[in-house]
């Protein structure tokens, strides 16, 4: 079975965080660490290189496919901050319509800026899918 290739790391959030070179993307992506620091009430952790997880948990799909994940996370991506959530849980898509601008993937919402959407409802969908994971999968994890 192949492995999963992001883990968590003892990288510093900090330092991935500091190296943003655009002022306005670091300063969403400072706030939306607190943001999710505060729903999840776990500490950030980076997962691989990139990612900016919080709290972790154990999966294993009904294909034999297991593994270990963050619970949600971000990252800045070129174009817009990637948030990682669960492809779905109930309430997503009517806090979806609430949110305001922004793209969806299965489980990864885009936004260009946290200024495009709903804190308060960016929030929820935070707390929507965690607790969604913890319903399916049980409860957090040290990874």
């Amino acid at each position: 079975m192949a492995e999963n290739k992001t883990k968590a790391t003892d990288a510093s959030v900090e330092s991935y965080l500091s190296a943003i070179e655009d002022e306005t993307r670091r300063k969403d992506c400072e706030a939306l660490a607190k943001l999710m620091a505060k729903a999840t009430k776990e500490p950030p952790k980076m997962w691989g290189t990139s990612i900016v997880g919080f709290g972790s948990y154990h999966y294993k799909y009904e294909s034999g496919h297991e593994g270990d994940s963050c619970l949600v996370g971000f990252s800045s991506r070129k174009g817009d901050i990637s948030v990682y959530l669960l492809a779905g849980f109930p309430g997503r898509d009517e806090l979806l319509a609430r949110l305001g601008r922004h793209k969806m993937g299965k489980a990864c919402l885009y936004v260009r800026r946290l200024s495009d959407v709903d804190p308060k409802v960016l929030e929820q969908l935070v707390v929507g899918s965690v607790t969604e994971i913890k319903r399916r999968y049980g409860s957090t994890q040290d990874a």
